[in-house]
């Protein structure tokens, strides 16, 4: 079993871009899955006494290492979904008769960081806002592929 890996966000590069303080000194890989966590975490109480238990992290976003140097790693959303912005290929819109005629075309669209801070583009989202010096935390080791 391997070591957790802890860092922490150091910069917000845009949308979908994290620098991370941790690198190859850390043991980061290119393809590692990071959870980018809510530092403040949650506490779970006993539900007859109202003791604190424990307290559990949040994760606001995983993201996957795409660059690692020394004392660095650039980390990126990875989750994408199909949309189709072309037509709508069915009759529910019985208004939009020239939507139906066109085929359908799909395109990518990938999962966006959420922040307030200021970034190298705008956002559209407002939930899950993640921030300069949230803490970051191993979620998945690199799986090597077999040799063929």
């Amino acid at each position: 079993m391997s070591k957790t890996i802890h860092g922490k966000v150091a910069r917000i590069l845009n949308s979908r871009e994290l620098a991370l303080n941790i690198g190859t000194t850390d043991g980061v890989k290119e393809g590692m899955l990071f959870d980018v966590l809510d530092p403040k975490g949650e506490d779970i109480r006993d539900p007859d006494t109202n003791e604190i238990l424990g307290s559990l992290q949040r994760p606001k976003v995983r993201v996957k290492i795409v660059s690692v140097q020394e004392k660095l790693s650039v980390a990126s959303t990875y989750k994408s979904t199909e949309v189709n912005i072309g037509g709508a290929g069915d009759f529910a819109g019985l208004g939009r008769i020239s939507s139906m005629l066109m085929p359908p075309k799909y395109v990518k669209r990938y999962e966006t960081l959420k922040t307030t801070e200021q970034t190298w583009e705008d956002l559209d989202e407002d939930m899950s806002y993640v921030k300069t010096g949230d803490p970051v935390v191993l979620a998945r080791e690199v799986q090597d592929s077999p040799q063929l």
